[in-house]
């Protein structure tokens, strides 16, 4: 850009009680309560200081920083990172999680698992293994790959280092870790819009590698800032392939198609768009009420995963069985989603227009069963297919059915995880679960866990970000 675009918003004027979030560009950090916004979900308000839009892009003609990295350079200074982020010795992490505590429905006690598994995710050895997973021989992120084909033609393949902007979202701190590491060990020059529920964490992370060597490239490769979505004053500035290749988008449905109309030759889109995940139950778990108990108990971790903030969060159950014993589940369910407040905290209430429809739900017997009350300490909605809203705050909804395969028609290309009981079915129901558009199968209770490395929304995300760059020689080898 040939002159400094400053983006202004009305003065914040003598308040100081909005809560403060800096900006982070290119290994310097940015304070200032020069303008206003407001989180999403909870409404209150932070201040940051302007955008200038030119420190934001590094021009083509300058490689990034991390370009002639060795990867194994950059998983060191991660897996040092990640140390630092434990001993959080400038409090960066503490100061974070205040904040977020503030703008952020996830409970206190949540945002600081989140924070300590954010530290735990950069260890060497694991994200070593998940680039191998995703990219097959990362030899390929260093240098020329050289192949030999089978008609004798020579070639030399790279995965060469991308210019990426990754729009975050708001619902898990852990996402900032997991996409600053990926985003460094494909060596990309990496801006971060961070979410309106959480302004904070990225920041803090890069603050805290700065702690660990001020001078090393990775941090220099990253910038983290807030911009209302929508803005179209940063957004038709940035959105341009002249300055970046890719646009890595999370989030709602809004957020994606704001995204869309950026897309054109040269500016690509890898999406992480609105998925729902769902369980399927078979009528083994009415064997006992030993049995029955350890699967409620199971169902109610994949739908209460981060007060059911996440994709991953089961919210509609599918149960082989006949009315009294799916209602034997239902009233189990509701109890163990309960007794989870003592861990997880309580989910807010559900707005008043759903609360209100759950309670109409209510007074009629004959085609619904509702468990619980709407105020976000666990509800279980029984119906004979799935219902029309979006079941959200600790909201499952239970849907018998004679056979798991009759199921199979409610699945979508929107539809993330499948939590399956007992695990000996997935087998017999994948098939028809890929067919359907589902994209990741485990067992009941384990929607939370992550096999390193593994596809994430039918995609190897490394193998996305990077441009795969072919040099073919046209010679035999040996010419």
């Amino acid at each position: 850009m040939s002159s400094v675009l400053r983006v202004e918003r009305a003065p914040i004027g003598a308040d100081e009680a909005a809560v403060p979030a800096a900006f982070f560009i290119r290994g310097k950090v940015f304070e200032g309560r020069d303008v206003r916004h407001r989180s999403r979900d909870l409404g209150v308000d932070f201040v940051t200081p302007r955008i200038d839009l030119n420190e934001l892009v590094t021009p083509r003609t300058e490689p990034g920083p991390l370009f002639d990295i060795k990867l194994s350079e950059i998983l060191d200074f991660l897996a040092a990172s990640g140390e630092a982020m434990k001993r959080d010795a400038r409090g960066y992490l503490r100061e974070a999680v205040d904040r977020i505590a503030a703008t952020n429905v996830l409970p206190r006690s949540l945002i600081e698992a989140n924070v300590r598994m954010a530290a735990e995710y950069l260890d060497k050895a694991r994200l070593l293994e998940y680039a191998q997973q995703n990219l097959g021989d990362v030899r390929a992120l260093d240098g020329w790959v050289p192949r030999t084909d089978s008609t004798g033609r020579r070639s030399f393949t790279r995965a060469f280092p991308p210019r990426l902007i990754h729009v975050l979202p708001g619902n898990s701190p852990l996402v900032s870790v997991q996409s600053i590491a990926m985003g460094a060990m494909v060596k990309g020059v990496n801006l971060f819009k961070m979410g309106s529920s959480d302004p904070f964490m990225a920041v803090a992370i890069l603050r805290t590698m700065m702690e660990v060597d001020s001078e090393h490239p990775l941090p220099r490769s990253m910038s983290a800032v807030y911009w209302r979505g929508g803005d179209e004053a940063v957004e038709r500035a940035l959105y341009r392939p002249q300055f970046f290749d890719k646009i890595v988008a999370w989030g709602g449905g809004d957020a994606i198609n704001n995204v869309v109309k950026y897309l054109g030759p040269g500016f690509q889109l890898v999406s992480f768009d609105p998925k729902t995940s769902i369980s399927m139950i078979g009528r083994q778990a009415f064997e006992s009420d030993e049995v029955l108990d350890d699967v409620a108990t199971r169902a109610a971790h994949d739908v209460g995963l981060l007060n059911q903030e996440a994709c991953v969060c089961s919210r509609v159950l599918f149960v082989e069985g006949d009315r009294g014993q799916v209602d034997r589940f239902c009233e189990r369910l509701q109890r163990k989603l309960a007794d989870r407040n003592a861990n997880g905290g309580k989910a807010p209430p559900l707005p008043r227009d759903l609360a209100e429809e759950v309670e109409a739900l209510r007074s009629m017997d004959d085609d619904f069963g509702v468990w619980g009350v709407p105020d976000g300490s666990g509800l279980v909605i029984r119906s004979d297919e799935p219902v029309d809203f979006h079941p959200i705050n600790k909201t499952a909804n239970v849907v018998p059915v004679r056979s798991l395969e009759d199921a199979l028609k409610w699945v979508n290309v929107a539809t993330q995880t499948v939590g399956v009981y007992p695990p000996v079915r997935q087998v017999e129901l994948r098939n028809g679960l890929a067919s359907g558009g589902a994209q990741r199968i485990v067992r009941l209770g384990d929607a939370g866990g992550q096999s390193i490395g593994a596809p994430h929304d039918a995609m190897y995300i490394m193998h996305r970000f990077v441009h795969w760059i072919v040099h073919e020689d046209g010679a035999a080898a040996g010419q």
